[in-house]
């Protein structure tokens, strides 16, 4: 669906899940996604000592960069400790974090190594709700809810710049009756101008060069 519409994306990929699927892996980078990090393995950081985590971030960046050819720049790990985010800005390397849900638009933080961009994700326009509790029942209601939102925030977007996250998993909208809504939403959107369907890394290079000076006013993450 983005291919045909020449739209890349951003995927959050488990490393040992990129390692053992080389063949997507080269159809990804043929179709110019963002490969972010989605950690070594789908398991809780929170359950691990600092030192574990700190070790399971170097193993996933390594383990990341053999299989994909360059290291992630951006990094969601969706099952965070309160450890975190400090110890991936410590390691220096991601242009951009995303283990936030707090607002519509990237957001600069303070850390050990200086600035950091966090590039907030979402778990209400996600396909998720299918399978979650206040879910999605079929297709139409996926494409309303993400219809609504888009509306709401172009509105917007006439005096202040919005982003808008959609969160989707193969085993879930790539289904067929619910990837019907996601057909839908998509040629509503591209039926607007001024619509910028980027990667999460173009973001981060957008805000790295335009809105830099915004760090200034950054809150600390000890």
């Amino acid at each position: 669906m983005f291919g045909e519409r020449k739209w890349p994306t951003t995927v959050f990929g488990v490393a040992t899940a990129l390692k053992r699927n080389p063949e997507i892996v080269a159809a990804m980078k043929e179709a110019g996604w963002d490969i972010a990090s989605h950690s070594l393995k789908w398991i809780e950081h929170k359950d691990m000592t600092e030192a574990q985590e700190r070790a399971e971030i170097a193993e996933a960046i390594r383990v990341h960069t053999e299989a994909t050819g360059s290291r992630p720049l951006g990094w969601y790990t969706g099952r965070s400790s309160i450890n975190t985010n400090r110890l991936l800005m410590e390691e220096g390397g991601f242009l951009y974090l995303c283990d936030s849900y707090a607002d519509d638009l990237p957001y600069w933080v303070k850390g050990p190594n200086g600035k950091q961009l966090v590039i907030p994700y979402t778990l209400d326009a996600n396909d998720m709700r299918f399978i979650n509790p206040q879910g999605f029942a079929e297709g139409e209601q996926f494409f309303t809810y993400l219809k609504d939102a888009f509306d709401v925030l172009y509105v917007e977007g006439e005096t202040a710049p919005k982003m808008m996250s959609v969160g989707l998993h193969c085993r879930l909208a790539g289904r067929p009756g619910r990837a019907a809504g996601l057909i839908r939403f998509l040629d509503y959107i591209g039926k607007h101008d001024r619509v910028w369907v980027p990667t999460r890394l173009q973001i981060a290079q957008h805000w790295h060069d335009k809105h830099a000076h915004l760090a200034e006013g950054a809150f600390e993450i000890g």
